[in-house]
């Protein structure tokens, strides 16, 4: 999919999105590869990350954004920052790890997806990805519930998938006939949130961005202010000013 990402958006929560990408990286048990590749880079915050664990390694952070690759080329890590649709992506060798944060959700076909990127990988290393699964959560429906309810529902139609992460014993299905050994779980992070409705600002920056992308004024702000009355609703204040706002995530380490 393509879209015109806002790094200052995204980065606004920059500490919860970092939290499932450190849990997924400790998870893959390999001490020194030589080829890692972070597949859907963004800023490249995670990718420092890779850097940090793995010194050695020659590191490449792939992404299909202008924006989000300029923000990771101002950073002193060590990379081959390249641009590329990681929906064609394809490697001319297979690497050690192939590690994906947050990015694989955007794609469509999974089916197909996830055995290809397993070829990837060489004996013996690893695929790691991490996908949000909160799709069937207020903060995700209400963008649905929303989009039929007012004189854009004709322009959002279709714009965006309702479901695009399966459940995990989908992916065991799609992995295991490549992989000699495989692990998935979930975590729901319970995120305390600051701010002024926050759960709708953390979502600005990713899901529903394609959505307000679709839209010219005045449609655009009317549908925001909307979408936000809901999620406040939905998501209400604590007696001290801050919001939870539950989020889960799937995570996949896949042997080779």
């Amino acid at each position: 999919m393509s879209m015109t990402w806002d790094p200052g958006q995204y980065l606004a929560f920059a500490s919860h999105r970092l939290r499932p990408a450190i849990e997924l990286l400790m998870r893959i048990p390999l001490d020194a590869p030589a080829t890692v590749v972070d597949l859907g880079c963004g800023t490249g915050n995670v990718t420092s990350l890779l850097r940090g664990r793995w010194p050695e390694a020659h590191l490449t952070g792939i992404d299909g954004s202008r924006e989000m690759l300029a923000e990771a080329a101002k950073t002193p890590t060590r990379a081959d920052w390249r641009m590329a649709d990681i929906a064609t992506w394809t490697l001319d060798e297979p690497v050690d790890v192939l590690y994906s944060n947050a990015a694989l959700q955007w794609i469509e076909g999974h089916a197909a997806l996830f055995p290809r990127l397993m070829r990837c990988v060489r004996p013996g290393g690893a695929l790691a990805v991490q996908m949000p699964r909160n799709f069937d959560a207020p903060s995700h429906t209400l963008m649905f519930d929303t989009a039929d309810a007012g004189p854009w529902a004709a322009r959002l139609r279709g714009v965006q998938r309702r479901s695009p992460v399966s459940d995990a014993h989908v992916y065991y299905d799609l992995l295991a006939p490549h992989a000699r050994e495989l692990e998935l779980w979930e975590t729901e992070y319970h995120q305390v949130l600051s701010g002024d409705n926050p759960v709708a600002e953390f979502t600005k920056g990713s899901w529903l961005k394609t959505l307000l992308d679709a839209l010219e004024e005045p449609l655009r702000s009317a549908y925001w202010e909307e979408y936000r009355r809901r999620v406040a609703a939905a998501y209400p204040r604590r007696a001290d000013g801050r919001t939870i706002f539950p989020f889960k995530r799937l995570f996949i380490v896949a042997r080779a």
